[in-house]
């Protein structure tokens, strides 16, 4: 199989949520190709509003992987940096968040895996990071431009922090962080 384009989207919003997403970022360097990533944005929890805000941001790359070897990788992330579903629930807070949103223009649906992502179109925490990177994707099952399902979000409480200022360069742990850390 050829190398497929991919968009994830990325949350935190226990711990330090910046160096969470950092961590796995890099991480998900090891399994993508010229990785791209969004603004760092911060919103309020959407479904379960009693939790800490969260940092949002879209990682775009490209991967070998099939959707459900991308899906295994993103969840021994999460597991790997503290994320116990069992415990947190699907809403809860967590230190980390990892969904696959889009796999080429390939639709999915298994019980576990569902591309596109079901929920992404009525996110603003995902539309947004996701157009910045990309701002003519379609969604794949409706062949409609997702800037159209984005104008007509209502604000939902996402605000632009500032620019992920994400760097290849590795650290001594060996993985991609930010070149600065913002106080968030």
């Amino acid at each position: 199989m050829g190398y497929q384009q991919v968009f994830l989207s990325l949350g935190s919003n226990l711990g330090d949520r910046l160096a969470l997403l950092a961590d796995a970022v890099g991480r998900l360097g090891r399994h993508l190709r010229q990785l791209r990533v969004s603004s760092v944005y911060e919103t309020a929890p959407l479904y379960n509003t009693a939790q800490p805000r969260f940092l949002n941001i879209v990682v775009a790359g490209a991967t070998r992987l099939s959707p459900r070897e991308l899906l295994a990788a993103a969840q021994a992330i999460e597991r790997a940096l503290g994320r116990d579903r069992a415990a947190s629930g699907p809403k809860g807070p967590r230190p980390i968040d990892i969904d696959l949103l889009l796999y080429g223009d390939r639709l999915v649906r298994e019980p576990d895996l569902s591309i596109p992502h079901p929920g992404m179109r009525e996110r603003r925490f995902v539309l947004e990071p996701l157009l910045e990177l990309e701002p003519r994707l379609r969604d794949p099952a409706s062949g409609l431009p997702l800037a159209e399902a984005l104008a007509g979000l209502p604000g939902q409480g996402v605000d632009r922090v500032g620019p992920w200022d994400y760097t290849r360069s590795e650290p001594e742990h060996g993985r991609g962080h930010p070149r600065r850390k913002a106080e968030l």
